[in-house]
């Protein structure tokens, strides 16, 4: 598949309500903006904004913040789109940190490469349409909205490292067929996307084998509550040099809260923070697992990364910018998985520029991840050679990717990420290029 992916971004920062301040203390409100525009073949231009605003009070607590509001709008020009506000502060309730999520996602051409890993084969001529094999360049993808109303609480149990941690989301998936007819607006016909009717994706496929259920093919609702501890002694959230972050914890969703299916998953994540050079270099390493308890998972929430905070604008993968660098979005979808990231980060040049405290940090990373309990289905009953194109039973094994990132973080909070991942091995894709907000962990 050819795609022409052009990444323009202009950081922008001006501060509000701050007059004759050093760039080493920050009062009132700081706010960060970065505008986007990116342009996608088969998806068309994306242009947007994001802010971010921070209220450090009096600086007393610098570089902590008293509140944090976070807005993104931003389209892509034939459908896909983020919506999206964030508020997260621990002085809005005594002694709990709280943080809101609202956000409505559209995605006309969401990553589907089956399930269980390396069981399910991806070919990535299928979609590549210099290929004498070439099927469609939506092949791999389906329809998905999703709606996401997210409150996570976190207060202290013992001492300044323990807590309890507790949520509750409510959430819409609507899943379906790519919109054929709208992505081949304005197009050539010699280039336009066949019809399903003649080439029918994956996703398609899987709905008329019976891997996926009727009953799940369209989305559902997902309202779950969770409940878990956290032990945290970071000595900053947005890019800690020594300390630990570890959670874990029990999501349920029931029918009894409005839930199209009902289930529990169990949730562990462990990160932990070195000094190598004061200041300037650190070690961070993260490992996480998560798996089914009880009931049935919809194949819809089984990309879904659980974790007591939200540190972008999706969390879900295995795959991606938020999980494994490199590999394909999505490509590792089962019903327990594992997954790790090592980096090393650097902060290399440190200015002042417009009354603010900036510095650049390069970072290399090495991620990895498998499936440890797999999404139960038969195979459908078709000729042997045809079977060994989609299937491979049992070929499930640990990926790695490897990379390398920028970040460009203005008063040690507002952080504009790059990361570029390979994938080790071409059944998980080749080169990821991720732009966006924040370190991973």
């Amino acid at each position: 598949m050819k795609r022409l992916i052009i990444f323009i971004s202009v950081a922008l920062a001006t501060t509000a309500m701050l007059s004759g301040q050093s760039s080493d203390t920050k009062r009132g409100w700081n706010l960060g903006a970065l505008p986007t525009i990116t342009f996608d073949t088969d998806l068309g231009f994306q242009y947007g904004a994001l802010i971010n605003l921070f209220n450090y009070g009096e600086g007393d607590i610098f570089p902590d913040y008293y509140q944090s509001l976070y807005f993104e709008v931003s389209r892509f020009t034939k459908g896909s789109g983020i919506n999206r506000f964030m508020f997260d502060s621990d002085h809005l309730i005594p002694g709990v940190r709280y943080t809101v999520d609202l956000s409505y996602l559209t995605d006309r051409a969401y990553d589907f490469y089956g399930f269980n890993g390396y069981e399910a084969v991806y070919n990535r001529k299928w979609e590549d349409d210099s290929s004498e094999d070439y099927r469609s360049r939506m092949f791999y993808r389906h329809d998905r909205t999703y709606f996401r109303f997210k409150n996570d609480f976190e207060g202290s149990l013992y001492g300044k490292g323990l807590k309890w941690n507790a949520g509750f989301n409510i959430q819409r998936f609507t899943t379906g067929l790519v919109d054929i007819d709208r992505l081949n607006e304005g197009r050539e016909v010699s280039d336009q996307l066949p019809a399903h009717e003649e080439v029918p994706g994956l996703f398609q496929l899987y709905n008329e084998w019976g891997v996926i259920p009727d009953d799940e093919f369209g989305g559902g609702w997902v309202n779950t509550v969770k409940a878990g501890l956290t032990f945290d002694t970071r000595d900053n959230r947005a890019n800690p040099m020594s300390g630990v972050w570890s959670e874990a914890g029990i999501e349920l969703s029931a029918g009894l809260f409005g839930s199209s299916n009902s289930f529990s998953k169990l949730y562990m994540t462990h990160r932990q923070y070195f000094t190598i050079i004061e200041n300037d270099l650190s070690f961070a390493y993260r490992v996480g697992y998560q798996t089914t308890l009880t009931g049935s998972t919809p194949f819809y929430y089984q990309t879904q990364l659980i974790v007591s905070q939200l540190r972008g604008a999706t969390s879900e993968g295995l795959g991606g910018a938020r999980s494994i660098r490199g590999v394909l979005r999505n490509r590792v979808v089962g019903d327990g998985f594992l997954y790790g990231n090592l980096e090393l980060r650097y902060k290399a040049i440190r200015f002042n520029f417009i009354n603010q405290s900036f510095y650049i940090g390069l970072n290399g990373f090495a991620d990895f991840g498998m499936v440890t309990t797999r999404i139960d289905y038969d195979i459908p009953d078709m000729p042997d050679n045809d079977a060994s194109l989609f299937f491979n039973p049992g070929g499930e094994k640990m990926r790695y990717s490897l990379g390398s990132g920028l970040r460009i973080v203005m008063n040690k909070n507002f952080i504009i990420a790059a990361d570029l991942g390979k994938a080790i091995n071409d059944q998980d894709g080749n080169i990821g290029f991720y732009m966006g907000l924040n370190y991973l962990f």
